[in-house]
């Protein structure tokens, strides 16, 4: 459950992000994008857009909701499991970006978040490895590489 919730938090600042980003950055004249000074201006544009800042937050969000989501489970369950947030992105630029989603571009991203679907819906919980084999970091980076070995210098013995 608490995987289902981080994941829906980063589908949502994604989307949402996404959607900022773009609205910022469609209100800077690509023309001026030429040149050292048109850098600049788009630096600066970058740094006081509102938009653009409310983006780069949402996204940082998104971020921390996803690394959280790796923590819990699988990167082969959590990436296709953020899928459905190309749906709501595409909902999103339609109704506040005012984007023309042809058919075919509606079908293509339903088609890819149905496939991703398949592969989510086989979701199980990560088992430990056994002993014998290889282990995980958690398992490697608690226990010292090497066994000790006594100082000679202080007068112990070997």
């Amino acid at each position: 459950m608490r995987t289902a919730i981080i994941l829906s938090a980063a589908i949502l600042a994604n989307s949402l992000g996404s959607v900022c980003l773009s609205k910022g950055m469609k209100q800077f004249p690509a023309e001026e994008f030429l040149g050292g000074a048109g850098f600049l201006q788009a630096g600066w544009h970058v740094l006081s857009n509102p938009w653009i800042i409310l983006g780069v937050l949402l996204l940082i969000t998104f971020l921390a909701a996803y690394l959280t989501a790796l923590s819990w489970a699988d990167l082969s369950f959590v990436l296709p499991a953020t899928a459905p947030g190309y749906i709501l992105t595409a909902i999103l630029s339609k109704v506040f970006l005012h984007e023309v989603i042809s058919p075919l571009r509606w079908a293509g991203t339903v088609f890819i978040v149905m496939g991703t679907w398949l592969v989510a819906r086989t979701y199980s919980s990560p088992t430990p490895q056994p002993k014998g084999g290889t282990s995980t970091p958690e398992e490697t980076w608690g226990r010292p590489l090497a066994e000790p070995v006594a100082n000679t210098l202080e007068g112990g013995s070997n």
